[in-house]
């Protein structure tokens, strides 16, 4: 914290923001009757998603050393078509790292647990058991920590950035939160008849109408360059932000919104045709993968977080916005003369007014697109868009009532947060030019000078070969290509970086320095698939992907 008591850091919101919520909890619980409760904690388990790869083809890469990404790279022969890496066994050597990272983070005392593939090739996962938001926060940041480390001591390197790799599945890092009294009570748990858990709905209801007032500070809390080149991808749900609660949760809203019977059936049994499996009772809560923010069975799940990114700000916002929607209802239900009334007239209310924030379909899909635009949802599709919500009116407001930022607060973060788009940006494309000049240039000029060569003494003996006329044609007009495309993004950087004010700057870098790098790269990527794999300087995408 400054030196006036201004937060500087993320643990300090996150702190505020947990009071906050639990004072708020506790308000409402106190008017179900409960006195036992002392103290309601935000719950948090987050995923930690990670690629491994051989560190001497890391040290390598000039890319991978800089930006923790891969700036250049053809697609591989083999991606993630067959889905057999998800499904497959882990690999001797990363068992060996796993292991290894599981006694260095036990520990420390993070309790990790659940590990396995995930769905591109070299890409992990980690997840630990449930703890205080504030605590998996700080477990969090020494897991990626330990990740690295560890990751060393085996000869690989672990690759934290939410898209390493083009055209393969990014990474990111769910953030599973829920709401439990310090006795042991999850607020979000809505037991074998949700319909008539009044308390429950009180909660959930807070949460929708929470999501769906700031559904951008959700938004702005997985905002980074890094993030913005997966969301929206197979991996990733998009940067709209909806929840989902799956048909069951959604039609018992429903009805009760509207006063309608519903029947409420037992719960299905899976027929799966073999006497010898036990039959199992089918789960109400399935899982969305394409939903942001997605119920399943007594958490939500928030899966637009970075890998690479703090959860801090993910719950600092989400704390924030339950807890302020808590104090309007807990002030609503103290006044009530029927109090499982009115309750019902909050969900009634809830799904009348913020409805909208509900869709259990495909997010991926093009129609959704479209009608989260007619619905009026906020569609942020660049970080830019996002930061820019940190100093709108409602927002400040909203920090300012819950004791979590301030006015200066809001407005520092904002230019920290665009002056880094910035500057990350700005470096990988500083790097992309180094490696253009030093190494991918060179290359090329040299094989397209050794293929003119054989096409010549080729033809001296006449002979003319139409692929190596065609291919040392091709690589001619590459390298006129890269030499085109290098000096636009030169140029287009530079316009860039000489702006002094930080918003002007990463809107310059959005619109002319990143499709500048796109177009290097796509040249750059054409030239490597022709040109002789000795004379590549840098290790592929089937080097990296598949030696481990």
């Amino acid at each position: 914290c400054s030196y006036t008591g201004e937060a500087l850091d993320t643990k300090t919101p996150l702190l505020r923001s947990m009071d906050a919520v639990s004072k708020a909890s506790l308000a409402v619980l106190r008017l179900f009757c409960n006195t036992s409760a002392k103290r309601v904690n935000a719950m948090v388990g987050a995923e930690q998603e990670y690629f491994l790869v051989d560190r001497t083809l890391y040290e390598r890469r000039l890319d991978l050393k800089i930006c923790g990404r891969t700036l250049f790279g053809a697609k591989p022969p083999k991606g993630q078509q067959l889905d057999d890496h998800y499904c497959g066994r882990i690999r001797l050597r990363v068992a060996d790292f796993m292991r290894d990272l599981d006694e260095q983070l036990w520990a420390l005392g993070i309790t990790a647990k659940t590990k396995h593939n995930e769905a591109a090739p070299a890409q992990h996962e980690l997840a630990p058991i449930f703890g205080s938001a504030n605590i998996a926060c700080d477990h969090n940041q020494l897991t990626m920590e330990m990740m690295r480390i560890t990751a060393k001591k085996h000869g690989l390197a672990c690759l934290l950035h939410e898209k390493p790799f083009a055209e393969v599945n990014g990474s990111g890092k769910h953030n599973n939160w829920s709401l439990s009294t310090d006795d042991g009570v999850n607020l979000l748990e809505p037991g074998k008849t949700p319909w008539e858990n009044l308390q429950f709905l009180t909660f959930l209801c807070a949460v929708i109408t929470a999501v769906e007032e700031y559904g951008d500070l959700l938004r702005l809390a997985a905002a980074s360059p890094g993030n913005d080149c997966r969301l929206g991808g197979f991996e990733a749900p998009p940067a709209i932000i909806s929840i989902f609660l799956g048909e069951a949760l959604t039609g018992i809203l429903q009805s009760l919104a509207t006063g309608d019977h519903m029947e409420h059936p037992a719960r299905t049994i899976l027929q799966m045709g073999v006497e010898s499996l036990p039959k199992l009772p089918r789960d109400d809560s399935d899982r969305n993968r394409t939903s942001p923010f997605a119920f399943t069975g007594n958490k939500f799940e928030f899966r637009t977080v970075g890998s690479s990114q703090s959860i801090a700000y993910a719950n600092v916002m989400l704390n924030a916005a339950v807890a302020d929607v808590l104090c309007r209802f807990a002030k609503r239900l103290e006044k009530a003369q029927d109090f499982d009334q009115e309750i019902l007239a909050l969900v009634r209310e809830t799904v009348e007014q913020h409805g909208r924030i509900l869709f259990n379909g495909n997010n991926y899909s093009q129609e959704w697109q479209e009608e989260a635009v007619r619905r009026g949802l906020p569609v942020l599709s660049s970080s830019i868009e996002a930061i820019d919500c940190l100093t709108a009116e409602k927002n400040v407001a909203l920090f300012r009532r819950q004791g979590i930022f301030s006015s200066a607060e809001c407005s520092s973060r904002r230019e920290i947060m665009l002056e880094n788009y910035s500057k990350v940006i700005a470096i990988e494309a500083a790097t992309m030019l180094e490696m253009v000049k030093r190494q991918i240039y060179p290359a090329v000029a040299k094989f397209a000078g050794q293929t003119a060569g054989q096409l010549r003494n080729l033809q001296e003996a006449g002979l003319a070969p139409a692929s190596l006329s065609a291919k040392t044609a091709q690589l001619s007009q590459d390298l006129d290509a890269i030499d085109g495309a290098a000096a636009k993004l030169e140029q287009a950087l530079a316009q860039a970086t000489a702006l002094s004010d930080y918003h002007e700057q990463a809107v310059a870098i959005r619109d002319r320095v990143l499709p500048a790098m796109a177009l290097l790269r796509e040249n750059c990527d054409q030239a490597e698939t022709i040109t002789g794999a000795d004379y590549w300087p840098v290790p592929t995408y089937t080097d990296l992907l598949h030696r481990v």
